[in-house]
């Protein structure tokens, strides 16, 4: 990650969710695909012809992969995004998937990430990593007070019985966007995760 990020105060807080799983929530999170950093699509390009033998025949031409598009986003290095195409799956929550999710509800940057050895999210948009969290107007990373996030079936998150704390609930990601040192700080400051 290119960017320093701080977390708002919502994710020093304990409560009663947990984290989906994938063959109930179907990847129901890339129903509308991704803004992505001109940078990581350019990283995705790089391993376009390995990336190309897991996309269906249909989507094997590189350039349908992403709208045309181009967005400021500060939150990103380089500062602009475009879009990853979005296709019509009417087997899907929402009947559409992004253009990178296969039929075994997995992100196939991810897949090929792994095939290389790579950290699984090496090639994974960033705002991909992200979700369900996201940042706040500041640029912190924080986390929706709504209802729809348990209520909702194809919410990333679920109930639980137990009050768990988001920098646990979080942690891969956390880890992964913030580092260890950074995470590690934030969790010894906050250590039962609750304010």
């Amino acid at each position: 990650m290119n960017k320093d990020f701080d977390l708002n105060s919502r994710l020093l807080k304990s409560e009663n969710m947990q984290r989906c799983k994938l063959m109930e929530c179907k990847g129901a999170c890339c129903v509308y695909g991704v803004w992505i950093g001109l940078q990581e699509r350019d990283a995705i390009l790089k391993h376009q012809e390995i990336i190309k033998n897991l996309m269906p025949d249909n989507f094997k031409n590189s350039q349908e992969w992403f709208q045309n598009k181009i967005v400021h986003d500060p939150f990103v290095a380089g500062d602009q995004v475009i879009h990853t195409s979005v296709i019509k799956n009417s087997a899907r929550f929402g009947g559409t998937a992004c253009v990178f999710l296969n039929d075994h509800h997995k992100c196939v940057l991810q897949i090929t990430a792994e095939n290389l050895g790579f950290h699984k999210w090496s090639l994974k948009p960033f705002y991909c990593i992200l979700h369900p969290l996201d940042l706040d107007e500041a640029g912190r990373i924080t986390l929706d007070e709504t209802d729809s996030l348990l209520s909702e079936n194809s919410s990333c998150l679920r109930f639980s019985e137990e009050k768990i704390a988001l920098l646990l609930t979080f942690k891969e990601e956390l880890l992964y966007i913030l580092g260890f040192e950074k995470y590690q700080n934030i969790l010894n400051k906050n250590k039962s995760g609750n304010t």
